[in-house]
């Protein structure tokens, strides 16, 4: 997997510098063009693509450099051939400048073009850190990791959510996708995420937490216009992990399971007994929420994703099998796990993703944390 990463990092570089250097391969092509060809053909369309070529890629002072050398080898090449100031002589030499000319315009607009860009970005990033903040690496006594994956280049944050809070009840935590895209998906991610880290730290039970979250994004749907007040919902999965010794709890509302990984390498779905329509949609039933218990012994981690995981496909349409990729391999922490799992789904897609990716990974220490002296973490 390193030797294919590495690979395509020397792939990228090669393009780079190939690109940087086509200007002036042009220039020489031209040269080399009109030595071996007759006088009645012209090299001038060699001339007047290297300026062009250079504006989108080059910074201004190197598209005007590329645009002067255009110039000069145009002319040269008529002064070799003995051809002086004629008409074919300034016309092609009034071509080249008015070329070069149109690429230095060129090149501001795709600056600015850059720079609008860099201020979106910087705008996408703020967004994500105020909705889904990295979450410390050490909550409760658990060690902590989250990685969020974006499908789309240069996008931040989309329908996918995770959240940890600390509670007098233990440590919880959800992971979830909302229906759709844009920025009605990341304002339904605003409304779970709020609700959620609300109702952790007031509800007593899991359940009850869950029934909140439904609540919260009914009210968000009536406020809707349109085919999301109709069909949104939102898949989720809350986990609730005790400060001292005991189980895992678990509510599915619909979204892939949750993956337990031993201390030994074995890894067992935390799959849900029975099943449960996603959040938001208490208008096609009202049902009491499940919840499933698991043993959660020192050293073992509980990874929680969303669907962009699980239903990553390579290019003959085969599923990213995580159970089967990580069965029998240990993780020194949380954060080397998402990290190899994030690699390993990007190199399984050819280095693009149709969905975006969550992860959540909670490690309990080999010394499991206790309950004295309790206080919630920031």
């Amino acid at each position: 997997m390193r030797t294919s990463c590495v690979g395509g990092i020397r792939r990228a570089w090669s393009v780079r510098t190939f690109v940087r250097l086509l200007p002036l391969l042009l220039i020489a092509g031209g040269v080399l063009y009109d030595f071996v060809t007759p006088r009645g053909f012209t090299a001038i369309p060699f001339f007047t693509a290297a300026p062009l070529v250079a504006a989108p890629f080059c910074a201004l002072s190197g598209t005007v450099a590329v645009g002067a050398v255009s110039l000069i080898a145009a002319y040269a090449v008529h002064i070799r051939l003995g051809f002086g100031m004629d008409a074919d002589t300034v016309t092609e030499v009034l071509t080249v400048v008015t070329v070069a000319v149109l690429a230095v315009v060129l090149n501001r607009v795709v600056r600015r073009g850059d720079l609008r860009l860099a201020i979106q970005r910087e705008i996408a990033v703020a967004t994500q850190r105020a909705v889904l903040p990295e979450p410390l690496k050490r909550i409760g006594g658990y060690d902590i990791a989250a990685r969020y994956e974006a499908a789309q280049a240069d996008a931040y944050i989309g329908g996918d959510l995770y959240a940890v809070q600390d509670s007098a009840y233990g440590v919880r935590v959800v992971v979830g996708d909302v229906r759709g895209k844009g920025m009605g998906a990341v304002a339904a991610v605003a409304v779970v995420v709020g609700a959620f880290r609300e109702a952790a730290e007031q509800e007593p039970d899991l359940e009850a937490v869950a029934r909140r979250l439904e609540r919260a994004l009914v009210r968000e749907g009536a406020r809707r216009d349109g085919i999301d007040a109709v069909e949104g919902f939102t898949t989720a999965v809350l986990a609730e992990l005790p400060h001292g010794d005991g189980p895992v709890r678990v509510v599915n509302r619909g979204h892939p399971p949750p993956l337990l990984l031993h201390p030994d390498g074995t890894v067992r779905p935390l799959r849900a007994r029975e099943p449960a329509l996603p959040l938001g949609m208490s208008d096609l039933g009202d049902w009491p929420d499940r919840v499933d218990e698991a043993p959660f012994p020192p050293g073992s981690t509980l990874l929680l994703h969303t669907d962009g995981l699980s239903e990553a496909r390579n290019a003959q349409g085969v599923f990213f099998d995580a159970e089967r990729r990580l069965d029998g391999r240990v993780f020194r922490d949380p954060g080397a796990l998402i990290r190899a799992l994030a690699e390993e789904v990007r190199v399984h897609c050819g280095g693009g993703m149709a969905d975006d990716m969550a992860l959540l990974a909670v490690r309990r220490p080999r010394q499991s944390p206790g309950v004295i002296g309790w206080e919630p973490s920031a």
